[in-house]
Protein backbone atom coordinates (compact mmCIF):
# COMPACT_ATOMS: atom_id res chain seq x y z
CA UNK A 1 0.00 0.00 0.00
CA UNK A 2 1.26 3.46 -0.52
CA UNK A 3 2.21 5.66 1.88
CA UNK A 4 2.76 9.56 2.21
CA UNK A 5 5.56 11.07 3.01
CA UNK A 6 6.11 14.59 4.58
CA UNK A 7 9.67 15.92 2.84
CA UNK A 8 10.94 19.42 3.93
CA UNK A 9 13.13 21.31 2.54
CA UNK A 10 14.60 24.70 2.66
CA UNK A 11 13.94 26.92 -0.24
CA UNK A 12 15.86 30.40 -0.23
CA UNK A 13 13.41 33.24 -1.36
CA UNK A 14 15.09 36.40 -2.77
CA UNK A 15 13.87 39.64 -1.08
CA UNK A 16 12.21 42.10 -3.32
CA UNK A 17 15.36 44.34 -3.14
CA UNK A 18 17.56 41.56 -4.01
CA UNK A 19 14.92 41.06 -7.23
CA UNK A 20 15.56 44.47 -8.30
CA UNK A 21 19.65 44.12 -7.96
CA UNK A 22 19.68 41.09 -9.60
CA UNK A 23 17.28 42.53 -12.33
CA UNK A 24 19.66 45.98 -12.80
CA UNK A 25 22.83 43.51 -13.23
CA UNK A 26 21.83 41.69 -15.72
CA UNK A 27 21.42 44.87 -18.09
CA UNK A 28 23.70 46.07 -20.80
CA UNK A 29 24.70 49.72 -20.42
CA UNK A 30 21.93 50.91 -22.70
CA UNK A 31 19.56 49.18 -21.05
CA UNK A 32 20.57 50.53 -17.67
CA UNK A 33 20.00 54.13 -18.98
CA UNK A 34 16.62 53.55 -19.86
CA UNK A 35 15.56 51.48 -16.89
CA UNK A 36 16.89 55.14 -14.73
CA UNK A 37 15.26 57.17 -17.12
CA UNK A 38 11.79 55.33 -16.32
CA UNK A 39 11.93 55.32 -12.64
CA UNK A 40 12.92 59.10 -12.64
CA UNK A 41 9.20 59.02 -14.54
CA UNK A 42 7.22 56.51 -12.13
CA UNK A 43 9.04 57.65 -9.03
CA UNK A 44 8.30 61.37 -7.90
CA UNK A 45 10.77 61.10 -4.69
CA UNK A 46 14.16 60.72 -6.57
CA UNK A 47 15.87 63.46 -8.78
CA UNK A 48 18.40 63.45 -11.00
CA UNK A 49 21.83 64.88 -9.57
CA UNK A 50 22.55 68.32 -11.87
CA UNK A 51 26.67 68.29 -13.06
CA UNK A 52 26.79 71.93 -11.08
CA UNK A 53 25.80 70.05 -7.69
CA UNK A 54 28.80 68.20 -7.74
CA UNK A 55 30.93 71.62 -7.64
CA UNK A 56 29.51 71.05 -3.64
CA UNK A 57 32.13 68.74 -2.42
CA UNK A 58 30.11 67.89 1.00
CA UNK A 59 26.85 67.66 -1.29
CA UNK A 60 29.22 65.02 -3.62
CA UNK A 61 30.39 63.38 0.33
CA UNK A 62 26.77 62.76 1.07
CA UNK A 63 25.79 60.71 -2.46
CA UNK A 64 28.95 58.79 -1.97
CA UNK A 65 27.86 57.84 1.75
CA UNK A 66 24.92 55.88 0.34
CA UNK A 67 27.47 53.51 -1.12
CA UNK A 68 28.66 50.18 0.68
CA UNK A 69 31.99 50.88 -0.12
CA UNK A 70 35.05 53.69 0.86
CA UNK A 71 35.32 56.99 -1.22
CA UNK A 72 38.49 56.05 -2.46
CA UNK A 73 37.74 52.77 -3.54
CA UNK A 74 34.21 54.47 -5.47
CA UNK A 75 36.93 56.85 -7.06
CA UNK A 76 39.61 54.39 -7.97
CA UNK A 77 40.00 51.15 -8.38
CA UNK A 78 35.98 50.38 -7.87
CA UNK A 79 35.37 53.67 -10.34
CA UNK A 80 31.89 54.49 -11.56
CA UNK A 81 32.52 57.43 -13.33
CA UNK A 82 34.13 57.43 -16.97
CA UNK A 83 36.16 60.36 -18.15
CA UNK A 84 34.54 63.12 -20.08
CA UNK A 85 36.76 63.18 -22.88
CA UNK A 86 36.93 59.55 -23.61
CA UNK A 87 33.17 59.21 -23.29
CA UNK A 88 32.90 61.95 -26.20
CA UNK A 89 34.11 59.14 -28.68
CA UNK A 90 32.08 56.45 -27.38
CA UNK A 91 29.49 55.39 -30.13
CA UNK A 92 25.16 55.68 -28.96
CA UNK A 93 22.69 53.09 -30.03
CA UNK A 94 20.27 54.65 -32.72
CA UNK A 95 17.44 52.48 -31.69
CA UNK A 96 15.96 50.69 -29.00
CA UNK A 97 17.11 47.06 -28.50
CA UNK A 98 15.51 44.06 -29.93
CA UNK A 99 14.09 42.88 -26.26
CA UNK A 100 12.66 45.92 -25.39
CA UNK A 101 10.39 46.21 -28.69
CA UNK A 102 9.57 42.61 -27.07
CA UNK A 103 8.77 44.14 -23.79
CA UNK A 104 6.68 47.01 -25.49
CA UNK A 105 4.28 44.58 -26.96
CA UNK A 106 3.44 42.86 -23.81
CA UNK A 107 1.65 46.12 -23.20
CA UNK A 108 -1.29 44.37 -25.34
CA UNK A 109 -0.69 40.62 -24.29
CA UNK A 110 -3.13 41.03 -21.30
CA UNK A 111 -1.07 40.30 -18.77
CA UNK A 112 -1.37 41.84 -15.51
CA UNK A 113 1.52 44.28 -13.99
CA UNK A 114 3.47 41.18 -12.20
CA UNK A 115 2.43 38.62 -14.70
CA UNK A 116 4.09 41.62 -17.31
CA UNK A 117 7.45 42.23 -14.70
CA UNK A 118 8.02 38.30 -14.83
CA UNK A 119 7.64 37.90 -18.54
CA UNK A 120 10.52 40.99 -18.91
CA UNK A 121 12.74 38.83 -16.57
CA UNK A 122 11.77 35.90 -18.73
CA UNK A 123 13.00 37.96 -21.76
CA UNK A 124 15.96 39.17 -20.27
CA UNK A 125 17.23 36.13 -19.10
CA UNK A 126 17.55 34.66 -23.46
CA UNK A 127 20.61 34.48 -25.26
CA UNK A 128 21.50 35.81 -28.37
CA UNK A 129 19.52 32.89 -30.24
CA UNK A 130 16.52 33.56 -28.04
CA UNK A 131 16.43 30.48 -26.06
CA UNK A 132 15.77 30.99 -22.36
CA UNK A 133 19.20 30.85 -20.59
CA UNK A 134 18.32 29.73 -17.07
CA UNK A 135 16.15 27.12 -15.55
CA UNK A 136 12.74 28.50 -14.69
CA UNK A 137 12.35 27.69 -11.72
CA UNK A 138 15.40 30.71 -11.01
CA UNK A 139 13.00 33.13 -12.10
CA UNK A 140 9.83 31.82 -9.86
CA UNK A 141 11.90 31.97 -6.83
CA UNK A 142 12.94 35.93 -7.66
CA UNK A 143 9.07 36.33 -7.59
CA UNK A 144 8.25 33.47 -4.49
CA UNK A 145 6.09 31.31 -6.76
CA UNK A 146 6.49 27.77 -7.95
CA UNK A 147 7.76 27.06 -11.32
CA UNK A 148 4.34 25.71 -12.10
CA UNK A 149 2.61 29.37 -11.79
CA UNK A 150 5.07 30.99 -14.12
CA UNK A 151 4.56 28.57 -16.96
CA UNK A 152 1.24 30.31 -18.30
CA UNK A 153 3.41 33.43 -18.76
CA UNK A 154 6.14 31.82 -20.72
CA UNK A 155 3.75 30.19 -22.92
CA UNK A 156 2.33 34.18 -23.28
CA UNK A 157 5.81 35.31 -24.59
CA UNK A 158 6.99 31.84 -26.31
CA UNK A 159 3.99 32.33 -28.63
CA UNK A 160 4.52 36.62 -28.92
CA UNK A 161 6.28 37.61 -32.44
CA UNK A 162 9.04 36.24 -33.25
CA UNK A 163 7.10 32.94 -32.04
CA UNK A 164 9.57 30.49 -30.12
CA UNK A 165 11.23 33.26 -28.25
CA UNK A 166 12.13 32.30 -25.07
CA UNK A 167 11.86 28.46 -25.74
CA UNK A 168 13.96 25.76 -23.73
CA UNK A 169 15.15 24.17 -26.57
CA UNK A 170 14.91 23.28 -30.68
CA UNK A 171 11.77 21.18 -30.29
CA UNK A 172 9.79 23.56 -27.93
CA UNK A 173 10.49 26.46 -30.59
CA UNK A 174 9.93 24.44 -33.75
CA UNK A 175 6.86 22.70 -31.96
CA UNK A 176 5.31 26.77 -30.80
CA UNK A 177 5.93 27.81 -34.87
CA UNK A 178 3.84 24.93 -35.77
CA UNK A 179 1.16 24.37 -33.39
CA UNK A 180 -1.57 26.63 -35.53
CA UNK A 181 -1.80 23.31 -37.60
CA UNK A 182 -1.67 20.30 -35.18
CA UNK A 183 -2.86 18.40 -37.70
CA UNK A 184 -0.30 19.09 -40.41
CA UNK A 185 2.73 16.36 -41.38
CA UNK A 186 5.10 19.01 -40.18
CA UNK A 187 3.95 19.20 -36.71
CA UNK A 188 3.76 15.16 -35.97
CA UNK A 189 7.43 14.74 -37.34
CA UNK A 190 8.51 17.47 -34.53
CA UNK A 191 6.46 16.36 -31.89
CA UNK A 192 6.68 12.67 -32.26
CA UNK A 193 9.75 12.17 -34.16
CA UNK A 194 11.83 14.89 -33.92
CA UNK A 195 15.15 12.71 -32.91
CA UNK A 196 14.83 11.04 -36.47
CA UNK A 197 13.92 14.27 -38.13
CA UNK A 198 17.59 15.72 -36.67
CA UNK A 199 19.37 12.63 -37.53
CA UNK A 200 17.88 12.62 -41.20
CA UNK A 201 16.47 9.27 -40.94
CA UNK A 202 14.03 9.60 -43.39
CA UNK A 203 12.74 6.32 -44.21
CA UNK A 204 11.89 5.85 -40.47
CA UNK A 205 9.62 8.73 -40.24
CA UNK A 206 7.78 7.80 -43.88
CA UNK A 207 7.63 4.00 -42.30
CA UNK A 208 6.05 5.25 -38.70
CA UNK A 209 4.12 8.26 -40.95
CA UNK A 210 3.06 6.03 -43.95
CA UNK A 211 3.22 8.92 -45.75
CA UNK A 212 5.02 9.26 -49.25
CA UNK A 213 7.98 10.85 -50.50
CA UNK A 214 5.92 13.73 -51.81
CA UNK A 215 4.15 14.48 -48.67
CA UNK A 216 7.72 13.63 -46.58
CA UNK A 217 9.51 16.38 -48.56
CA UNK A 218 6.83 19.23 -48.63
CA UNK A 219 6.91 18.47 -44.52
CA UNK A 220 10.11 18.81 -44.28
CA UNK A 221 10.92 21.56 -46.43
CA UNK A 222 7.82 23.61 -44.06
CA UNK A 223 9.95 22.64 -41.36
CA UNK A 224 13.26 24.17 -42.65
CA UNK A 225 11.89 27.27 -43.19
CA UNK A 226 11.10 28.01 -39.38
CA UNK A 227 13.21 30.27 -37.50
CA UNK A 228 15.54 28.21 -35.38
CA UNK A 229 16.77 30.73 -33.74
CA UNK A 230 13.98 33.50 -32.67
CA UNK A 231 16.77 35.77 -30.78
CA UNK A 232 18.73 36.59 -33.85
CA UNK A 233 17.21 39.92 -34.32
CA UNK A 234 19.27 41.00 -31.54
CA UNK A 235 22.07 42.35 -33.51
CA UNK A 236 19.96 43.73 -36.09
CA UNK A 237 19.17 46.60 -33.73
CA UNK A 238 22.42 48.26 -33.41
CA UNK A 239 25.07 49.71 -35.53
CA UNK A 240 27.55 49.62 -33.45
CA UNK A 241 28.32 47.74 -29.71
CA UNK A 242 28.83 49.86 -26.58
CA UNK A 243 30.89 48.86 -24.15
CA UNK A 244 29.76 48.14 -20.16
CA UNK A 245 33.13 48.48 -18.96
CA UNK A 246 36.59 50.02 -19.84
CA UNK A 247 40.31 48.98 -18.90
CA UNK A 248 43.03 50.58 -18.95
CA UNK A 249 46.56 50.27 -18.04
CA UNK A 250 47.83 52.02 -15.41
CA UNK A 251 51.39 51.59 -14.46
CA UNK A 252 51.65 47.49 -13.32
CA UNK A 253 47.71 47.48 -12.67
CA UNK A 254 44.90 47.82 -14.40
CA UNK A 255 42.19 50.93 -14.08
CA UNK A 256 38.77 49.30 -14.64
CA UNK A 257 35.24 51.99 -14.99
CA UNK A 258 31.84 51.41 -15.62
CA UNK A 259 31.09 53.38 -18.66
CA UNK A 260 27.85 55.34 -17.50
CA UNK A 261 29.38 59.01 -17.02
CA UNK A 262 26.87 59.28 -19.14
CA UNK A 263 23.76 58.24 -17.17
CA UNK A 264 21.79 60.41 -14.71
CA UNK A 265 22.76 60.46 -11.57
CA UNK A 266 19.85 60.05 -8.98
CA UNK A 267 19.38 61.11 -5.26
CA UNK A 268 16.25 61.15 -2.96
CA UNK A 269 14.48 65.01 -2.89
CA UNK A 270 15.82 66.75 -0.13
CA UNK A 271 12.44 67.99 0.08
CA UNK A 272 10.49 65.39 0.60
CA UNK A 273 13.05 64.09 2.69
CA UNK A 274 13.09 66.98 4.98
CA UNK A 275 9.36 66.63 4.80
CA UNK A 276 9.02 63.51 5.85
CA UNK A 277 11.57 64.61 8.71
CA UNK A 278 9.71 67.50 10.05
CA UNK A 279 6.61 65.33 9.83
CA UNK A 280 5.07 67.58 7.71
CA UNK A 281 3.41 64.53 5.66
CA UNK A 282 -0.10 62.67 7.66
CA UNK A 283 -2.39 59.46 6.58
CA UNK A 284 -2.03 58.37 3.56
CA UNK A 285 0.45 60.97 2.10
CA UNK A 286 3.09 60.22 4.61
CA UNK A 287 2.45 56.56 3.60
CA UNK A 288 2.89 57.08 -0.08
CA UNK A 289 6.13 59.47 -0.01
CA UNK A 290 8.02 56.55 2.79
CA UNK A 291 6.89 54.05 0.33
CA UNK A 292 8.31 55.61 -2.42
CA UNK A 293 11.95 57.09 -0.34
CA UNK A 294 12.55 53.24 0.17
CA UNK A 295 11.94 52.33 -3.29
CA UNK A 296 14.23 55.16 -4.83
CA UNK A 297 16.85 54.00 -2.01
CA UNK A 298 16.31 50.49 -3.12
CA UNK A 299 17.43 51.34 -6.81
CA UNK A 300 19.96 54.07 -6.51
CA UNK A 301 21.83 51.33 -4.03
CA UNK A 302 20.63 48.42 -7.10
CA UNK A 303 22.79 50.86 -9.02
CA UNK A 304 25.44 51.55 -7.14
CA UNK A 305 25.92 48.02 -6.52
CA UNK A 306 25.87 47.16 -9.35
CA UNK A 307 28.62 49.00 -10.60
CA UNK A 308 30.66 47.63 -7.85
CA UNK A 309 29.68 43.77 -8.45
CA UNK A 310 30.48 44.53 -12.28
CA UNK A 311 34.28 45.96 -11.61
CA UNK A 312 35.05 43.52 -9.32
CA UNK A 313 33.79 40.46 -11.58
CA UNK A 314 36.15 42.07 -14.54
CA UNK A 315 39.61 42.58 -11.88
CA UNK A 316 38.76 38.73 -10.87
CA UNK A 317 38.68 38.10 -14.75
CA UNK A 318 42.14 39.99 -15.40
CA UNK A 319 43.50 37.89 -12.15
CA UNK A 320 42.78 34.76 -13.89
CA UNK A 321 43.92 35.62 -17.81
CA UNK A 322 47.34 37.64 -17.00
CA UNK A 323 48.51 36.46 -20.84
CA UNK A 324 46.09 37.72 -22.50
CA UNK A 325 45.67 41.07 -20.49
CA UNK A 326 49.64 41.12 -20.88
CA UNK A 327 49.05 41.33 -24.47
CA UNK A 328 49.48 37.67 -25.35
CA UNK A 329 45.97 36.92 -27.32
CA UNK A 330 46.52 33.57 -28.15
CA UNK A 331 46.54 32.25 -24.57
CA UNK A 332 43.21 32.18 -22.44
CA UNK A 333 43.49 29.98 -19.32
CA UNK A 334 40.64 27.81 -18.81
CA UNK A 335 38.17 29.50 -16.48
CA UNK A 336 34.64 29.46 -15.37
CA UNK A 337 31.67 31.35 -13.52
CA UNK A 338 32.25 28.99 -10.83
CA UNK A 339 36.12 30.30 -10.39
CA UNK A 340 35.01 33.69 -10.54
CA UNK A 341 31.89 33.36 -8.14
CA UNK A 342 34.69 31.61 -5.63
CA UNK A 343 37.22 34.54 -6.26
CA UNK A 344 35.37 37.81 -5.00
CA UNK A 345 32.61 35.61 -2.86
CA UNK A 346 29.62 35.93 -4.46
CA UNK A 347 26.78 33.57 -6.01
CA UNK A 348 27.50 31.60 -9.51
CA UNK A 349 24.05 33.44 -10.83
CA UNK A 350 25.19 37.39 -9.73
CA UNK A 351 28.62 36.49 -12.13
CA UNK A 352 26.62 35.22 -14.81
CA UNK A 353 24.26 38.18 -14.59
CA UNK A 354 27.38 40.14 -14.71
CA UNK A 355 28.90 39.08 -17.64
CA UNK A 356 25.67 38.38 -19.92
CA UNK A 357 25.60 40.51 -22.89
CA UNK A 358 28.05 42.58 -21.16
CA UNK A 359 31.16 44.22 -23.50
CA UNK A 360 34.84 45.59 -21.79
CA UNK A 361 36.86 48.47 -23.87
CA UNK A 362 40.20 47.00 -23.47
CA UNK A 363 43.31 48.18 -25.00
CA UNK A 364 43.03 45.62 -28.11
CA UNK A 365 39.68 45.89 -28.66
CA UNK A 366 36.17 45.29 -27.39
CA UNK A 367 35.51 41.78 -26.47
CA UNK A 368 31.93 39.92 -24.95
CA UNK A 369 33.25 38.89 -21.38
CA UNK A 370 31.79 35.34 -21.71
CA UNK A 371 35.32 35.41 -24.51
CA UNK A 372 37.48 35.07 -21.46
CA UNK A 373 35.94 31.97 -20.22
CA UNK A 374 36.69 28.76 -21.82
CA UNK A 375 36.46 25.41 -20.57
CA UNK A 376 39.67 23.06 -20.04
CA UNK A 377 40.52 20.16 -21.99
CA UNK A 378 43.19 17.56 -20.92
CA UNK A 379 45.24 16.29 -23.65
CA UNK A 380 46.21 13.11 -22.20
CA UNK A 381 50.29 13.91 -22.79
CA UNK A 382 50.46 16.21 -18.77
CA UNK A 383 49.09 19.62 -20.70
CA UNK A 384 46.12 21.07 -19.59
CA UNK A 385 44.56 23.83 -22.36
CA UNK A 386 41.74 25.79 -22.29
CA UNK A 387 38.94 24.55 -25.10
CA UNK A 388 39.81 28.66 -26.48
CA UNK A 389 43.25 27.01 -28.14
CA UNK A 390 41.49 24.20 -29.61
CA UNK A 391 38.71 25.96 -30.93
CA UNK A 392 41.05 28.78 -32.26
CA UNK A 393 43.01 26.13 -33.84
CA UNK A 394 40.18 24.02 -35.40
CA UNK A 395 38.69 27.30 -37.13
CA UNK A 396 41.90 28.22 -38.71
CA UNK A 397 42.05 24.62 -40.63
CA UNK A 398 37.83 24.83 -41.67
CA UNK A 399 38.73 28.49 -42.95
CA UNK A 400 41.88 27.14 -44.86
CA UNK A 401 40.18 24.09 -46.21
CA UNK A 402 39.24 23.55 -49.98
CA UNK A 403 35.24 24.61 -50.34
CA UNK A 404 35.05 22.39 -53.01
CA UNK A 405 36.05 19.02 -50.80
CA UNK A 406 35.92 20.19 -46.94
CA UNK A 407 37.21 18.18 -44.64
CA UNK A 408 35.86 15.56 -42.55
CA UNK A 409 35.87 15.43 -38.68
CA UNK A 410 38.40 12.69 -39.20
CA UNK A 411 40.30 14.45 -41.43
CA UNK A 412 40.42 17.43 -38.93
CA UNK A 413 41.68 15.16 -36.35
CA UNK A 414 44.88 14.64 -38.54
CA UNK A 415 45.17 18.12 -38.68
CA UNK A 416 45.06 18.64 -34.93
CA UNK A 417 47.50 15.88 -34.79
CA UNK A 418 49.99 17.86 -37.14
CA UNK A 419 49.44 20.72 -34.85
CA UNK A 420 50.01 18.91 -31.32
CA UNK A 421 46.77 18.52 -30.22
CA UNK A 422 45.66 14.97 -29.90
CA UNK A 423 41.55 15.08 -30.07
CA UNK A 424 39.30 12.05 -30.24
CA UNK A 425 37.10 12.65 -33.49
CA UNK A 426 33.71 13.45 -30.84
CA UNK A 427 35.64 15.73 -29.06
CA UNK A 428 36.39 17.84 -32.41
CA UNK A 429 32.39 16.90 -33.76
CA UNK A 430 31.81 18.98 -30.53
CA UNK A 431 33.76 21.85 -30.66
CA UNK A 432 32.56 22.00 -34.28
CA UNK A 433 28.87 22.22 -33.58
CA UNK A 434 29.65 24.84 -31.12
CA UNK A 435 31.38 27.32 -33.13
CA UNK A 436 28.02 27.02 -35.30
CA UNK A 437 29.94 25.28 -38.16
CA UNK A 438 27.94 22.56 -39.59
CA UNK A 439 29.17 19.08 -40.93
CA UNK A 440 31.47 18.83 -43.98
CA UNK A 441 28.43 17.60 -46.96
CA UNK A 442 27.14 20.98 -45.76
CA UNK A 443 29.67 23.26 -46.19
CA UNK A 444 30.64 21.95 -49.72
CA UNK A 445 30.37 24.74 -52.41
CA UNK A 446 29.34 24.41 -55.89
Amino acid sequence: MPTLKQIQAQKQKLAPKQVLQAKLLQLNTVNLEQAILKELEQNPIIEQVEPEDFEDKSMAEEILDEVDAPIEDVYTDEASYYIDQEKKDLPLPDRSSFIEKVIERLKDSGLTEIEQEIAEEILWNTNDRGYLDTDLVLIADRFELEEEEIEPILSVVQRMEPKGLASRDLKECLTIQLEDVPESLSYLIITKYFDDFMHKRYNKIKKKLKCTDEHLHKAVDKISILNPRPGEGYADYFQTVIPDLIIREDGDDWLITTNDGGIPELRISRLYAQGIKDGEYRGKAKTFVRKNIDSGNWFIEAVKQRRLTMVSVMRAIIKYQPEWFGGDMNHLRPLKLQDIAEEIGMDISTVSRSTRGKFVDTPYGVYELKYYFTDAIDLGDGRVLGTFVIKRELQNIINSENKQSPLSDDMIVEKLKDKGYKLARRTVAKYRDKLGIPVARLRKEI
